[in-house]
């Protein structure tokens, strides 16, 4: 009998493996890879190459459709005055031609190959918003199109409106200082901008950490939450979380589920409630793996990422080993909120942990849209 049980379980879990296999849609992959603004008197210009791979060896994937829509975030629609979108595909298996109007005409992408796009954004605004602007926001709603179905898709990155860090990082004297960036995204390095608005008189001692979703931001780990198919599992289990939890929707846990796996999330679930029903809490956050601590549901970032799930970033022991060598300062990465809880996700000196989770436990930075994902920390606050 327990056997014959036990054989049950084994084929229903691999059963739900397989489906959930079938159910992963396209193999294509999109991601901006470079920009450059141009300023002409009062109209200002970004261009921007994107690049899609297809990550499957045997699958061809047809783009029916690519459609691009800018917005600029900080200003209302009555501080533009013009804007205007050009899409330029650059196929690297068809002869460039110069498009008179914004068709598109339908791509096959093949087995792990790449295709290029170039996409140009032209805008005048009033003299008052300049200053206002915190980024370009540029939302690409694209068509998949192949074995798996046909699939609409949204991707969205931000270009940045940098900002001016000539005084700010120059002479800073408080212990525990919050500082403020422009609006970080995938075009961003993670490296560089630490080195960039680090004060400048910063020691060796000193301390930078950076908020986990930031980074993750940095590295393209967001998604668009209309890109997750959300299964029965995942609107299942997300009903057994707490509504503050970032895993009590069915987008939010089917994000875990894409990465852990679903037998994974469910053994966990299982084990995790039993023991909640003897004190024992936690359990399904240590045994689903990290990303079930990490993954930001929607509002739970700053816009213009406030639509998207943010999942952990990936590799920050290596990241602080690297950042900390490269600018002379102990690097960590954290996650912080407002109820003074402090965890310390990586760094590169273990020596220096209950001084960052003093100096950060009343949240300095913020979780609301202060634009402080860095705080520094001084060495005098070891005294």
């Amino acid at each position: 009998m327990l056997l014959n049980f036990l054989l049950i379980v084994i084929i229903t879990f691999l059963l739900i493996e397989i489906n959930h296999y079938f159910r992963q849609g396209s193999p294509l992959v999109l991601q901006p890879i470079k920009f450059r603004k141009i300023i002409l008197d009062s109209k200002h210009k970004y261009i921007t190459l994107v690049e899609i791979k297809n990550l499957k060896k045997r699958m061809e994937v047809m783009i029916p459709s690519f459609n691009v829509s800018p917005q600029l975030i900080g200003i209302s629609k009555n501080d533009i005055i013009t804007i205007h979108t050009k899409i330029k595909p650059l196929h690297p298996d068809e002869e460039e031609e110069e498009a008179e109007n914004d068709y598109w005409s339908a791509y096959i992408l093949k087995g792990e190959k790449s295709t290029f796009i170039e996409i140009e954004i032209e805008f005048e605004i009033k003299d008052t918003a300049l200053d206002n602007i915190k980024c370009l926001w540029v939302e690409i709603e694209w068509v998949n199109y192949g074995p798996f179905g046909s699939h609409t898709r949204f991707n969205g990155f931000a270009l940045p409106n940098f900002l001016d860090t000539s005084q700010k990082n120059s002479s800073n004297t408080n212990l525990v200082d919050p500082i403020r960036t422009h609006i970080l995204g995938s075009l961003d390095d993670p490296i560089g901008i630490l080195k960039s608005y680090m004060p400048k008189n910063s020691l060796p001692t000193d301390i930078l950490t950076i908020g986990e979703s930031p980074l993750a931001i940095m590295q393209g780990r967001y998604i668009d939450y209309r890109n997750i198919n959300a299964s029965l599992i995942s609107k299942l289990i997300c009903k057994g979380f707490h509504p503050t939890s970032s895993l009590a929707t069915a987008f939010g846990m089917q994000s875990l589920i894409n990465i852990s796996g679903p037998t994974r999330v469910i053994i966990s679930w299982l084990i995790g409630g039993i023991l909640k029903m003897f004190g024992v809490r936690g359990m399904f956050y240590r045994l689903a793996g990290e990303q079930a601590r990490l993954i930001d549901d929607i509002t739970g970032t700053t816009p213009p990422y406030d639509k998207s799930i943010v999942l952990g970033p990936k590799d920050t022991q290596s990241f602080c080993i690297k950042a900390a060598k490269k600018l002379n300062v102990n690097v960590a990465v954290v996650d912080v909120n407002d109820l003074g809880r402090v965890k310390i996700i990586a760094t590169n000196n273990f020596n220096n942990l209950e001084m960052i989770k003093r100096a950060l436990n009343s949240n300095p930075a913020g979780n609301a849209n202060q634009q402080t994902p860095l705080v520094h920390i001084r060495s005098d606050e070891i005294n």
